[in-house]
């Protein structure tokens, strides 16, 4: 069980972006499409959606640039113009959504997909752990993604 203290905080690595999250993340899955391994200069890229109104940030201040992702969709990357790297995706099949990138929290110790998506572009050596919900492009549903994740986390009281 992956224990979780809110507020969860972050920001880019300069320390001139910063942001709050008030409420628990809906899941956390890994981007093995060739778009997120270029993007993360890795094997993949891991996405985290929040609820947009439970996100603190002047998202205006940030840097955005827009791509057609693998699967079709528009999205929007908010990235910090100092020191590079991004801070959210934009899905825009969900403007009620904001994919934080997770490796900018402050606390990553917690952090464990609850999935595996677009596997067919997956760097060969890879494995996905035992119990990871497996995909080999893009789910047509998030539902499991969000039941699996939201049954491994608990909110750590903070008092």
């Amino acid at each position: 069980m992956n224990r979780i203290e809110l507020p969860i905080n972050g920001g880019c690595q300069c320390g001139r972006h910063r942001y709050s999250i008030s409420a628990l993340p809906l899941t956390l899955y890994a981007c093995h499409c060739t778009d997120c391994q270029t993007q993360s200069t890795s094997a993949f890229g891991m996405s985290m959606p929040v609820l947009r109104e439970t996100v603190k940030c002047d998202l205006e201040a940030l840097g955005t640039w827009q791509k057609t992702a693998a699967s079709g969709r528009i999205v929007k990357a908010r990235y910090c113009k100092e020191c590079g790297p991004r801070l959210f995706h934009e899905p825009s099949r969900n403007p009620k959504l904001i994919n934080v990138k997770p490796g900018t929290l402050d606390d990553t110790s917690w952090l464990s997909p609850a999935g595996h998506l677009w596997l067919d572009s997956a760097q060969k050596w890879f494995i996905p752990p035992e119990n990871a919900l497996c995909y080999a492009g893009q789910p047509s549903t998030f539902d499991d993604l969000f039941e699996r994740f939201g049954s491994n986390i608990e909110l750590q009281n903070s008092n």
